[in-house]
Order: structure tokens, then C-alpha cells, then sequence
């Protein structure tokens, strides 16, 4: 066994071989990675080549090699791209994907000597797909397709991408889906979905349980802010640490933005967050509690400042590097600034579902709890205030299939309710 390259402070790689070379994944010098050869015999730094250079607007994730080719999964723009390169000739080409929004990536693909590449293929109204790509003449073959039971036709949905605009003029893009004949006056109820955090990309994929909001009129709308990786590691580093309000203020644009358009209105838009998204819509709406009808928060980290002192907790101390540490003062001072649960004050807020897990140690049922009862004695509407704690599950919800769909019914039942589609 031999070492590569020795560790380095913030450096990250990852490693691939082909024939004589190594083709080494690097972020050195190169904040959304580039791609460089190094020979087997002497792989370090001083005999690399570029292979793929360092290019700001696109982040490169993974490379992927076969005997005459060479496969960049790659980020440009929000949407996921995977990109050719041909050895013998030299010559680059993308795979061309149909819709304005999609999640794409590579499949298995253990032959080495093969010309035809597998990827997975989905989106907002295309099931779950697998295709073999013919990586010279270009044509991709539908090998199978998730069915979906019930007379689903994906003729009925339409996806689109729309964009926001922050408060400092960044443009923060939107996957939105609905269910063509939907009125797009302001008169439909629509669901805002955020997570934003870790440099985590929310990918745009299909939900054969989301058709039973489409169906009753629902427009289901993704917003990819800032402090997630769908436009790179500066859009995550923009979200984050001592930025980590943009995150918020990108999400209130993005409603905003749809009101203004009129694909929604005040009284008839529910936001939803899990985890890091849970904190996202706790903070959002002690910012802008007029803004939101209702509001689904699953096992939400809203109880920053307490949490992050605690370093007995499993994953505090890791923490420091997305939130910092609030031990030193100019850290504690900017997350007292968001912290959802050191935030709330007498005003009205919308109607609340907090979903908190007994044995979730990722973010501990208190959170939650704590939350929901400073919310009681501070709130002053008489707007629904549900907890449900699930005893018998974790952080991810109840594992079991038949379970997890009770909980997506149970998340949706409220959803509709609210949205008044169901007394």
C-alpha cells in the first residue's frame, strides 16, 4: 500500500487509474475541482498534467473511466450535466437531457472496454429511468422505466425552472411542477420545499406520493438557495458560517417571487423543511411570519445556540465548520442573530406541523419540542400549533415502506388542509 498524496489542510481529492496514469479529482487551486493526470510510478504533485482545467461557473463531482473515454458528472448552473471526453480525438460533448429541469447521473458501469455508458435519468414529471448511451454515435436507449400504477401520463404535468432574485441581485433558480390546467392566477396553493445547507444539492426527481397534491391543484416548487451545491461550492460558501442568513433572505425572495408572479398567495403557501431545511423554516418564519399560511418542520434543528454549546452531542463539535463555533463570541453573536428558538417573539405565525423523532441523534426530539412550547406561550394567534413525535423512529422517519408512506399522508393531509382542498 502506498499513499497518493499526503494529507493537506483543506485539500480535497479523490483518485482514478487508467493504463500508466492516475486521474486525480483536486479542489488544490481550483475551488469546483479540476481533473489531472500523474503518472502510477510518481503521482505527486510536481508531475501532474491538466487534464480538465478549473473552470468557476461549473463543479466538477465525480470522473468516471472507460478505455476510450472519460465521463465528468458535473454541476453548471443548477442543473446536473455529464460531459464526454473522447481519447482518441480529443473532442467533448454533453449529453443533451429534454427538459428544463431533471436530476441526471451515472449508473453501474463496470466494463472498462465498452463504448456505451449507463446513466439514471429523472424529473419533476419523468419516472425514474435508466438509459445506455452510445458514447460515439451520440444515441441513448431507454433500458427501463419505473411504472407508475393508478393511468399516471406524464402528458398531464408540466415542469418549469423560474428564477428569483436576492436582495443583493443574485439569481436563485426554482424547480417548479404542476399539473397542466392548473390556474397560474394566484389562486392556486403551492409548496415551497428549501433545505439549503452543507453544499448538499437538491435535485430535481420524480414523486409518484407528490401526485396527490398535483392532482387536487398543487403546484410543488423546489428552491435551490444558497448554502446548498447546486450552483457550486462559492453558491455553498455563500450560505453559510458567517453568511448564513442569505440562506434565509434567499428563501423569502423565492416566495416572494411567486407570489408577485402570481403562482400562489399569502393564504394559500406552506413551506417545508427537514433537518438543516427545518431550521431554514423556523428562521423564516420569525422573519417573515405574515409571509407563509402554514408551515411543515421535520425533525428541525432549531435550537442552534444551546445545541452547539453542547459538545457532548454526537455531531456538535464536527459542526463548527458549517455554523461555527459559538463558543467564541463573533460566532455566537451572528447564530443568535437566526436561531429559530432564540428568536421568537409575540407576533402572529402561521399554522405549524413540528415533527420531532424519540431516537433521532442527529437532532435531538427536544429541539422540537423546546420550540413548540416557547411558540405556545409567545405566539398571539389562535393558528393551529401541532407536535407529533414518533417514538419509534430516527432522524430519516419511520424506515419501514408502509410506514413512511403513513407519514408522507399524514404531512400531506395536513398540507391540503391547510391549504383548504380537504375540511
Amino acid at each position: 500500500m502506498k499513499i497518493v498524496l499526503p494529507r493537506q489542510a483543506d485539500h480535497e481529492y479523490d483518485v482514478d487509474h487508467r493504463g500508466d496514469l492516475f486521474y486525480i479529482r483536486t479542489n488544490k487551486g481550483a475551488k469546483n475541482f479540476r481533473v489531472v493526470t500523474a503518472p502510477v510510478a510518481d503521482p505527486s504533485e510536481k508531475n501532474w498534467k491538466e487534464f480538465v482545467a478549473h473552470r468557476p461557473a461549473v463543479k466538477v463531482e465525480d470522473v468516471s473511466l472507460f478505455s476510450d473515454h472519460a465521463v465528468l458528472s458535473e454541476w453548471e448552473n443548477g442543473l446536473q450535466q455529464l460531459e464526454i471526453i473522447d481519447f482518441k480525438t480529443n473532442k467533448r460533448h454533453r449529453i443533451e437531457f429534454p427538459e428544463p429541469v431533471y436530476a441526471a447521473g451515472l449508473g453501474a458501469n463496470a466494463e472498462f472496454n465498452t463504448t456505451v455508458l449507463r446513466y439514471s435519468y429523472q424529473s419533476m414529471v419523468t419516472p425514474s429511468s435508466v438509459f445506455d448511451y452510445d458514447m460515439n454515435n451520440r444515441k441513448a436507449t431507454l433500458m427501463k422505466q419505473n411504472e407508475v400504477p393508478g393511468g399516471f401520463d406524464k402528458a398531464n404535468y408540466k415542469s418549469e425552472r423560474v428564477f428569483a432574485t436576492a436582495s443583493d441581485g443574485t439569481r436563485i433558480p426554482m424547480s417548479m411542477v404542476y399539473r397542466r390546467g392548473t390556474r397560474l392566477d394566484g389562486s392556486a396553493p403551492l409548496l415551497l420545499y428549501g433545505y439549503g445547507s452543507y453544499g448538499i444539492s437538491i435535485s430535481p426527481t420524480f414523486s409518484s406520493s407528490r401526485l396527490a397534491l398535483l392532482d387536487r391543484g398543487v403546484i410543488y416548487v423546489i428552491a435551490h438557495i444558497r448554502g446548498g451545491g447546486e450552483l457550486g461550492e462559492e453558491w455553498r460558501e455563500q450560505g453559510r458560517m458567517m453568511k448564513k442568513i442569505t440562506t434565509f433572505t434567499d428563501f423569502i425572495a423565492c416566495a416572494e417571487h411567486l407570489i408577485k408572479e402570481k403562482y400562489t398567495a399569502k393564504d394559500r403557501l406552506v413551506i417545508q423543511g427537514g433537518s438543516a431545511g427545518g431550521l431554514l423554516v423556523g428562521a423564516v418564519s420569525n422573519m417573515r411570519p405574515d409571509l407563509f399560511k402554514a408551515v411543515v418542520a421535520q425533525v428541525p434543528f432549531v435550537d442552534v445556540i444551546n445545541t452547539m454549546l453542547d459538545a457532548s452531542l454526537p455531531l456538535t463539535t464536527s459542526e463548527y465548520i458549517e455554523w461555527g463555533n459559538p463558543n467564541e463570541k463573533p460566532a455566537y453573536d451572528y447564530m443568535k442573530q437566526y436561531s429559530p428558538y432564540d428568536n421568537i417573539r409575540k407576533a402572529h405565525y402561521p399554522t405549524m406541523l413540528v415533527k420531532v423523532s424519540y431516537n433521532d441523534s442527529q437532532v435531538p426530539y427536544w429541539e422540537g419540542a423546546k420550540f413548540v412550547a416557547k411558540l405556545r406561550t409567545m405566539k398571539t394567534d389562535s393558528n393551529p400549533l401541532l407536535l407529533k413525535v414518533n417514538f419509534g423512529a430516527g432522524h430519516g422517519g419511520s424506515s419501514g415502506r408502509y410506514d413512511a408512506l403513513k407519514e408522507v399522508a399524514f404531512d400531506y393531509a395536513f398540507i391540503l388542509w391547510q391549504m383548504g382542498k380537504i375540511e
